[in-house]
C-alpha cells in the first residue's frame, strides 16, 4: 500500500501545479510555448522530487512555488548565473518567451478558479527591496507585467524585524492563513537586499464527494511493515483507473473538472524505490495515456502535511552553483552592478485532503544579499583537527585530533 509520504508528494505535483502534459492530466497543448514551459515545470518538478526524496517521513512541496520565485529571480540573472538557473529551472525558450508562456499558463489556470462549481486557486508575487536600492527600471517592469510582483519598500538595514514581520503577514494572507511563518528570526540580516516571493493557494472540491459516513478507521501499513490504523475514506464510482503488475493508477477530479488528483499505488511496500526511480515525464505521460474510465472501489486515507525546506544545497547540486556566491553571482539585471546573490531559498507547504476536498498553500523566497551568500555556520559536532601556532612564522606548535569530547 502507498504510504503517506507519496501520496503528499503526488498531491504537490498535481494540485499545486494544475496539471500539464497525456489523458486530461498530460494532454499536448496549442499553444507551443506554454506546451514547452508546462513540460519544463513537470520536469524540473521531478528534478527536484528526486532530490528531496531521500529525506525520511513525509514529503510535500509546490514546483510551481519554487520555479515561479527562482524564475522572476533569473530575470535578473546574466551571463553563466542566467545560463545555469535556466538549465535548473528547465526554462527550455528565450526568457522574453518564458515569462509570457508563465503569464499566459497562469491565466489560463486563473479563468477556472472562483466560480461556484470550480476551484478556488490565488496565486500571488511580490518583490520586497530595500528603500532607496538601485534596482534596474527594467528588472522592475519586467516583474511587474508577467508576474504582477510590484516593488514594495522595506528597510533590512535598519528594521529587519519588521520587514520580517510585514511580509510574513502578506505570506499568510495570500495562503488563507496556511502559512504564517516563511521567515523565521534570523533568516534575514541588514545585508537582505531584496527577497522575490510567491505564494500559491489552492482549494477544491472533489467532483465526486466521499461520504463521511463511510469514513473508516482501517489499518495502514507503514514502508517498516509497522500498521497503524488510519481514517479511511471510501467510495464506489465511475473514476479514471489504470493498472499493471507494478502499479495501480487513480484520478480524482475537482468540481468544475479542469484540475484532479492523481494516486500512484505500488503493488507492494518494497516496490515503492521503483516507483520512484522510474518517475519521469516519460513514465507519467505512458501511464497517464491507458487511464479509462471504470467503476472502482476507492480507499483513500484522510490526511494533513506540513513541510519546510532551505532549498540552496539541493539547488547547488542540481547545477545552480554560481548564484549563491559573490563571485562569480551575476544578477546585474537588477542593479546594473555585480553586487548581490541569492542567500537563501525559503519554501514552506501545506495540504489537507479530505472527504470534501483538498486545500493546499506554498510559499517560496528567494533573498538577495549583498557581498556574500549566507552567513558561514562552523559546527564542531564531529571528529576535528586543530593546531596551536606562531602567527608569525605559522611554525605549528601542537597539533591534535579530538574524537570525543568526553575523554
Amino acid at each position: 500500500m502507498m504510504g503517506i509520504q507519496e501520496l503528499g508528494w503526488i498531491a504537490g505535483l498535481i494540485i499545486a501545479l494544475g496539471l500539464s502534459a497525456a489523458h486530461p492530466a498530460f494532454a499536448s497543448d496549442e499553444n507551443p510555448d506554454k506546451a514547452t514551459v508546462v513540460q519544463g515545470n513537470n520536469a524540473f518538478a521531478l528534478d527536484l522530487y528526486a532530490r528531496l526524496q531521500s529525506k525520511p517521513g513525509n514529503l510535500f512541496f509546490c514546483p510551481y512555488s519554487i520555479r515561479a520565485a527562482l524564475t522572476m529571480t533569473s530575470a535578473g540573472a546574466s551571463g553563466a548565473t542566467a545560463k545555469q538557473m535556466a538549465q535548473v529551472l528547465r526554462l527550455n525558450l528565450e526568457p522574453q518567451r518564458v515569462h509570457q508562456a508563465l503569464q499566459t499558463w497562469l491565466n489560463e489556470l486563473n479563468m477556472g478558479s472562483g466560480g461556484p462549481q470550480g476551484y478556488q486557486l490565488q496565486i500571488a508575487n511580490a518583490l520586497w527591496g530595500q528603500a532607496g536600492y538601485g534596482f534596474r527600471n527594467e528588472f522592475l517592469e519586467l516583474t511587474q507585467t508577467y508576474y504582477g510582483a510590484g516593488l514594495r519598500e522595506v528597510d533590512f538595514t535598519n528594521a529587519v524585524e519588521e520587514a520580517r514581520k510585514t511580509m510574513n503577514s502578506w505570506v499568510a494572507q495570500q495562503t488563507q492563513g496556511k502559512i504564517t511563518e516563511l521567515f523565521k528570526p534570523g533568516i534575514l540580516s541588514p545585508a537582505s537586499t531584496l527577497v522575490l516571493t510567491n505564494a500559491t493557494y489552492f482549494k477544491g472540491k472533489w467532483a465526486l464527494p466521499f461520504d463521511q459516513e463511510k469514513t473508516e478507521g482501517t489499518p495502514f501499513t507503514l514502508i517498516s511493515g509497522e500498521q497503524v490504523e488510519v481514517p479511511m475514506m471510501r467510495q464506489t464510482a465511475v473514476l479514471n483507473y489504470f493498472e499493471d503488475n507494478d502499479v495501480q493508477m487513480l484520478e480524482l477530479p475537482y468540481a468544475g473538472a479542469q484540475l484532479s488528483m492523481l494516486l500512484f499505488l505500488p503493488r507492494k511496500i518494497e516496490q515503492l524505490s521503483a516507483l520512484e526511480a522510474a518517475f519521469s515525464e516519460a513514465y507519467l505521460q505512458q501511464l497517464a495515456a491507458q487511464l479509462r474510465e471504470q467503476k472502482v472501489m476507492a480507499g483513500v486515507p484522510r490526511f494533513t502535511l506540513k513541510a519546510e525546506f532551505s532549498l540552496p544545497e539541493v539547488l547547488k547540486a542540481m547545477g545552480m552553483t554560481d548564484a549563491f556566491t559573490l563571485p562569480p553571482a551575476d544578477f546585474s539585471g537588477m542593479t546594473g552592478k555585480q553586487n548581490l546573490c541569492i542567500s537563501e531559498v525559503l519554501h514552506h507547504a501545506f495540504v489537507d485532503v479530505n472527504e470534501e476536498g483538498t486545500e493546499a498553500a506554498a510559499a517560496t523566497s528567494v533573498t538577495m544579499a549583498r557581498g556574500f551568500a549566507r552567513l558561514p555556520s562552523f559546527q564542531a559536532d564531529h571528529p576535528f583537527l586543530f593546531v596551536i601556532r606562531d602567527t608569525r612564522s605559522h611554525g605549528i606548535l601542537f597539533l591534535g585530533r579530538v574524537m570525543d569530547p568526553r575523554e
